[in-house]
């Protein structure tokens, strides 16, 4: 049956090369047998011209023709010293074209750093970018701001946490593009054929068989292409440009927030844990500068986090197991901002205009439930109690709203609304914030399910978990799918909502592992090596989250809210409080036109008010409010068509005709090099180094986390002492005399019951904490040798002593000692009273089944294992050519043969 499989991009490397009037810049694959050629003229002051001939080149013909242009333009015929074509730069993408109020300018990637691995597509983070004035200086009109506005475009730090994958989509989740592979054939058989145009962009070399007289079938491979969502896209006004002009493959779309991965091993088994935050670019701006929503329905500060546990011995998306879970951050979406004139660390919270029939709310869910289908589940954790109305304000707006627009859904499929004051809890001391957090997450995660790719193991029907068995979700015939997320807000969407969402993710991670046959409980404890090193990862997360919108790091942690951080954490609070106070006061308005010009929401031209000049950027997010509606949105029908016919599985993933407009399918050959990621991945006809291969500096659980010390549980999932980890027991001298305590994470304690959620936080005494601290604790006491002790002993004392034990063994006991063995025993025979019946036969206690497939089990005969007939004839083969006799050649051979030849070569 044909196969699917994501198109890779065919351009991954470019020179750019420079003549007076042209620029050329010639893309090529990793292998370099492929190149693609673009030409910019430079001679256009103001305008772009872009000329893609659509033909594929092979190393000499590119070699040729830029001999010919290098001859073409130089000044005089004979001359051989001033070269007419000079190379300007290596670069490994196009972040898009600019123009201000002068010509257009390319922005390239010159340097990269590979982040993460996921089923063999490789994520890059750019690590340094160009940017190149296209027009002649002979050509070129000066105009005074001009310099200004290239400060300004580069404010915005594309080296810091922008990413790029040339194989995998980045602004979809691992759902959509697993889900998308795993439609029937059927589907994409039936896809409309090429035009000329895309048929002649395939090369004539695709076309062309020198085996297709030999009678061999090609197997066919259905290639696809899809359009990114352009959401969370940031750098696609810079290539609207140039859109429909180019080849696809000189498209690379950019995302931005955070990703990072982390290798657990379990007993040596890899297990990847990897995180990516994807930050809307739609109203997207600074913390004080960018609240609520736009009146499209975009918040600010939204960003979607994904994290994607997957067992790393099997790269293959079609042969590996992985699963995936998302959920996301982002204002609450009313018509809301704070006044920051007043220069208060927390200013004033005013609504801006009223909405009575929740009209922002509605066009906000409705693209939730086009993009991950129902439950809807919003967590807000803004205040409820306080003296002087603050964040209490939002809460009563909101929670009407989603009473309005429940009010016209389903009952199945209405938004679920969670109200919890998070600070208040934490002030407490009678209260365990992260207990409460805990139980709320266990309820999502049932309500929601995860996303895998296999069905479920056998052993989870012999050993079944009530837990496994409420989980939500979509089961499939090839695993199951996440339907319906998690919406967590608080006012800034920083500190709080971060710990909000590990302790969901700390949840989701438990139940992936389990479906991935990892561990045997949906069920992960604090302190171990596992939820630290996910701990770690979310931490970063947090802390790059907080940068990019409040301008400084977190400022509350986990540790913080579990009340175990040092006390050296209170004065780094304090200065991450000042600095982004600072930030916020004096910085974010240069970040905000910054992005505003990045993201092409405010296009400099000739009689327009400058950038600098508009006392605000409120109309370049609202566009719709300058101009009548002739569409209103229904205030009952408030979601988009066809969606609720198909929930709870969300609308983009399902197989209609509007989803399958956005994908381009082309029929391609099984072993083109557009299709095959393991020679993407792997290279194995390129000479590799290891910091090539090996480029990623993933934090290992046992590595970093483990304890170093001898006779330590290895196990992940062992819950430690602080002390105990890999990095603190290093630094011990040997002086010290510990006592290593192994505590198993089933002595763990137990989760609150679900009354506990309802509950007053004067219910959660310390009780809870005393149940805490009486968990049978299953230690082995380990004494550490010290100077003092037997290691300070000398080489004859202990031979002495040696000699002492094989003379006492070695004579027979004295008669005594005898007498009081018997006592003994004939004391412990009473205590323990056994009737002597007829003797027992250990046979009918103690069966012994071999477990081997061999037929002899023994450590002295070990019969040889079967060979099929495939195995020896392939054998005798290669023994056979060793010794210079060829066998002949079958059609496996020659079809392997013939892509060799077809992709070397053609």
């Amino acid at each position: 049956m044909p196969q699917t499989a994501a198109v890779i991009s065919g351009i991954q490397r470019m020179v750019l090369y420079e003549t007076r009037a042209r620029y050329f810049l010639v893309g090529s694959n990793h292998a370099q047998t492929k190149h693609r050629v673009l030409k910019i003229d430079r001679t256009e002051p103001k305008d772009l011209v872009i000329i893609d001939d659509k033909h594929v080149y092979n190393q000499q013909e590119v070699r040729e023709l830029l001999s010919r242009l290098d001859l073409g333009n130089r000044t005089k015929m004979g001359q051989k010293g001033s070269s007419g074509l000079s190379r300007a730069v290596s670069a490994f993408g196009i972040v898009g074209f600019v123009r201000f109020l002068e010509g257009y300018y390319i922005v390239l990637i010159t340097k990269r750093r590979k982040m993460a691995d996921i089923g063999g597509h490789s994520i890059y983070k750019i690590e340094d970018t160009t940017m190149i004035y296209i027009p002649n200086d002979s050509v070129r009109v000066s105009h005074p701001d001009e310099a200004r506005y290239v400060r300004i475009f580069q404010n915005v730090d594309l080296s810091s946490n922008f990413y790029f994958s040339y194989s995998y989509d980045l602004s979809h989740s691992l759902q959509y593009n697993l889900t998308l592979l795993q439609r029937p054939y059927e589907l994409w058989s039936a896809a409309p054929p090429l035009t000329k145009e895309e048929e002649h962009t395939q090369g004539k070399q695709d076309s062309f068989d020198i085996f297709e007289d030999e009678g061999l079938p090609t197997q066919v491979v259905y290639g696809l292409q899809n359009e990114p969502y352009y959401k969370y896209v940031w750098n696609g006004k810079l290539l609207e440009r140039i859109k429909d002009i180019v080849h696809p493959d000189w498209l690379m779309y950019i995302i931005h927030g955070f990703c990072g991965q982390s290798k657990l091993l379990i007993y040596g088994r890899p297990v990847h844990i990897t995180l990516i935050a994807r930050r809307s670019s739609k109203f997207a701006g600074t913390r004080f500068l960018k609240r609520g929503a736009n009146c499209e329905g975009d918040v600010a500060n939204e960003v979607e986090t994904e994290q994607i546990v997957h067992d790393a011995s099997v790269t293959s998306f079609t042969a590996g197991s992985y699963s995936s879970y998302v959920q996301v951050r982002g204002s609450v979406p009313l018509y809301w901002s704070q006044d920051i004139s007043t220069m208060m660390p927390k200013p004033p919270i005013r609504l801006d205009q009223a909405d009575p029939y929740a009209n922002i709310a509605a066009l906000h869910f409705d693209q939730m439930l086009q993009r991950f289908g129902s439950p809807i589940i919003i967590l807000n954790l803004v205040k409820k109690r306080e003296k002087r109305k603050h964040e209490k304000i939002l809460s009563e707006e909101l929670y009407p709203a989603v009473i309005n627009l429940n009010q016209f859904l389903p009952p199945d499929h209405r938004i679920d609304y969670i109200a919890w004051d998070m600070a208040r809890y934490t002030k407490s001391k009678l209260c365990n914030v992260l207990d409460r957090l805990s139980m709320i997450a266990e309820n999502v995660v049932k309500r929601t399910g995860f996303f895998i790719n296999r069905s479920d193991f056998y052993c989870h029907t012999l050993r079944p978990d009530d837990r496994w068995r409420d989980i939500g979700g979509s089961v499939t015939s090839t695993g199951r799918l996440q339907t319906g997320v998690l919406r967590t807000n608080c006012v800034d969407c920083l500190d709080r909502t971060n710990t909000a969402q590990f302790m969901v993710g700390k949840c989701a991670l438990a139940y992936q592992l389990y479906a991935l046959g990892m561990i045997d409980k949906p069920k992960l404890q604090f302190d171990t090596d596992c939820v630290r090193l996910f701990e770690e990862l979310y931490e970063d997360h947090g802390d790059t989250l907080s940068l990019q919108y409040g301008g400084s790091q977190l400022v509350h942690r986990v540790k913080t809210y579990r009340k175990i951080a040092p006390w050296t954490q209170h004065s780094k609070d304090i200065m991450q409080t000042l600095s982004r106070y600072y930030s916020n006061a004096f910085s974010d308005a240069d970040r905000q036109d910054a992005i505003n010009l990045f993201l092409q929401v405010y296009q400099p031209s000739e009689g327009k008010a400058h950038l600098w000049e508009l006392p605000t950027d409120f109309y370049l997010h609202q566009r719709s409010t300058m101009a009548l509606q002739h569409n209103r949105h229904s205030y009952t029908f408030w979601w988009s068509e066809g969606v609720l016919s198909y929930l709870p599985v969300p609308y983009n993933e399902v197989a209609c005709e509007n989803t399958m407009k956005t994908i381009k399918v082309r029929r391609m050959n099984q072993f083109d090099e557009s299709v095959d990621i393991y020679t993407e991945f792997f290279k194995p006809y390129e000479l590799t180094s290891f910091d090539d291969t090996f480029c990623i500096g993933m934090t290992n659980s046992a590595r970093e986390f483990m304890p170093k010390s001898v006779g330590v549980d290895p196990s992940p999932f062992t819950v430690r002492k602080p002390e105990e980890t890999g990095k603190s027991v290093l630094g011990k001298s040997s002086k010290e005399e510990t006592i290593l305590q192994r505590k198993t994470a089933a002595s763990a304690p137990p989760p609150p019951s679900e009354e506990a959620i309802s509950s007053t936080s004067e219910d959660d005494s310390e009780e809870d904490r005393d149940d805490e601290g009486s968990v049978s604790q299953r230690s082995t006491p380990i004494k550490l040798l010290t100077e003092s002790g037997e290691s300070g002993r000398t080489q004859e004392e202990v031979q002495l002593q040696q000699a002492m034990t094989d003379r006492i063994l070695a004579e027979c006991p004295a008669e005594e000692d005898l007498l009081i063995y018997e006592r003994f025993a004939h004391l412990g025979e009473n205590q323990h009273t056994v009737e002597k019946t007829e003797r027992i036969n250990l046979a009918n206690i103690i069966c012994l089944e071999p477990v081997s497939h061999f037929k002899d089990d023994s450590i002295y005969v070990v019969s040889l294992p079967q060979v099929d007939r495939g195995s020896h004839e392939m054998f005798v083969s290669h023994v056979m050519t060793g010794h210079g006799q060829v066998r002949a050649l079958c059609r496996e051979d020659m079809l392997m043969y013939r892509e060799y030849v077809k992709n070397r070569y053609m």
